[in-house]
């Protein structure tokens, strides 16, 4: 049975049909790779040319340096790294004086083990400065109010 379409027979849009095959060849015949062509390259001749070529430079004429410049490079290098390293260690002195300040304990997140309030403290620190700040204050207050008491009702320097 035949396939029902949608539309109607739309040949325009189909490709030109190619020409049949041969019918022995299943695929298209294999083409041969076009390759440049190369000169050979005679190694006998250029065989001078490496012969005049100084096998050991001097360390001095390499790069147009002399050895005032080459040691004068070396200095600064030596300088250079001086620098850097001493820069390294006052930033790592700065870090440990810092760690050592404010120790804290660290707990690794995946520590399923450490009891919760080990585990929160870190979060909930602002937590309990807050509620220090607050017991501060009303401590504060009961200290003012007593002082008024005494004040009023025990040395009467206050009149009501």
């Amino acid at each position: 049975m035949a396939k029902r379409t949608r539309f109607p027979n739309r040949t325009s849009s189909r490709a030109t049909k190619r020409p049949a095959r041969p019918a022995g060849s299943a695929s298209a015949p294999a083409r041969e790779p076009v390759l440049p062509a190369v000169e050979p390259i005679d190694f006998g001749a250029s065989d001078q040319a490496f012969d005049d070529m100084p096998i050991d430079l001097p360390v001095g004429s390499l790069g147009g340096l002399t050895d005032d410049e080459v040691r004068r490079a070396e200095q600064l290098e030596a300088e250079a790294t001086a620098r850097e390293r001493a820069a390294i260690a006052d930033s790592l002195r700065r870090q440990q004086a810092a760690r050592s300040a404010t120790p804290e304990r660290v707990i690794p997140q995946g520590d399923v083990n450490a009891p919760l309030s080990v585990r929160m403290s870190h979060e909930y620190a602002y937590v309990a400065r807050d509620v220090r700040r607050i017991l501060l204050t009303a401590g504060l207050m009961v200290a003012i109010l007593a002082v008024l008491a005494v004040l009023i009702n025990v040395a009467h320097v206050i009149k009501l």
